[in-house]
């Protein structure tokens, strides 16, 4: 079904370092994607990933700013730009997984635009939300699981009962799914590879999402001759589930490690407070210096993911450790 993956003069157009910048931290503040790219690399950061939500007004000038070598495109996250008809950041709006074919179809045709943005950006990957089981949509098992860990009942017996009932009404409803994405995946990987752009799935921090993590690695075993789907690492979206006891962070990356293609660098206020710069200045969950050294090489993109409301005096000072850290990784090969 899959011929040989585009030719590898593709991926030069990206040559950038292992550092990147998601737009997701500052694109609601500008009317020009310039400004934009520009205020990212004050922070240090000569390469981003182009955000989804990024409104269709803010592509030329981040392509003027391409263009000029101010700025390089490392990847960028479906749906972008963002869906005209949908407001606000929502890149869930549209799933592969959905009940309606209409939305399956419409999140394709999306992705085709992104795949398309990206080859014009001179990008490596798009990251994928593949959806979720649409039953248990709202998140709410996961809420649940939160507010007991809140609660401080995390490892009581109350806390095991009722996580092993939502674990297991999710393993009943996911297999419809899971088949859904991977049906996706399949349409998907043609145009990718026509694109020449990598199709980065990535971990999501809610147990209602696919793919799950034994999902993921089925996945990325039924997908391994295919070079253009590899798994893409959250630090943040699996830190959160490993503070609920549903998986072990370590563990979990070890598992995944051969298709481990880059990474969303956030931290976690504990239990569930995502997308804080790397080392949180109030005591983040995530172990960057035990987990980076392991499973991470100094070719793989990595990119900070950050909310809007962390300021740029603590990303600085983050970014400080955070380049003696990955200057400490081995290059690959």
């Amino acid at each position: 079904m899959f011929h040989s993956f585009i030719d590898t003069s593709a991926f030069c157009r990206y040559a950038g370092g292992v550092n990147v910048f998601s737009t997701c931290w500052n694109s609601h503040r500008h009317q020009d994607g310039a400004a934009m790219c520009e205020e990212i690399r004050e922070l240090g950061f000569a390469d981003i990933e182009v955000s989804h939500g990024l409104s269709l007004s803010l592509l030329p000038g981040v392509i003027a700013a391409v263009e000029s070598g101010r700025i390089r495109v490392a990847g960028v996250h479906n749906f972008c730009p963002a869906p005209i008809e949908v407001k606000g950041d929502v890149p869930d709006a549209y799933r592969f997984t959905s009940h309606r074919e209409s939305d399956r179809e419409r999140a394709m045709r999306l992705t085709e635009e992104t795949l398309m943005a990206a080859e014009r950006l001179g990008a490596r990957y798009v990251v994928l939300h593949m959806g979720s089981v649409e039953l248990m949509r709202g998140r709410e098992g996961t809420r649940e699981l939160e507010r007991l860990v809140r609660r401080g009942l995390v490892g009581t017996q109350e806390y095991a009962r009722r996580k092993g009932e939502i674990v297991r009404r999710r393993a009943r409803l996911a297999p419809l799914y899971v088949e859904r994405a991977r049906s996706a995946l399949y349409r998907l990987a043609e145009k990718a590879e026509k694109h020449g752009v990598i199709l980065a799935v990535e971990g999501r921090s809610h147990l209602e999402q696919v793919p799950g993590e034994a999902e993921m690695l089925q996945l990325m075993r039924e997908f391994d001759t295919v070079p253009c789907i590899r798994y893409w690492h959250d630090f943040g979206h699996i830190q959160r589930k490993h503070n609920l006891l549903l998986l072990n962070h370590e563990q979990y990356l070890r598992g995944l490690q051969p298709w481990l293609y880059g990474a969303h660098v956030n931290d976690v206020d504990w239990p569930a407070r995502d997308h804080r710069e790397p080392f949180y200045y109030r005591g983040g969950d995530v172990a960057f210096e035990r987990l980076l050294p392991q499973f991470f090489t100094q070719d793989m993109p990595l990119s900070w993911e950050l909310s809007r409301s962390v300021p740029a005096e603590r990303i600085l000072a983050a970014k400080e450790r955070w380049d003696a850290l990955v200057a400490s990784l081995i290059p690959q090969g």
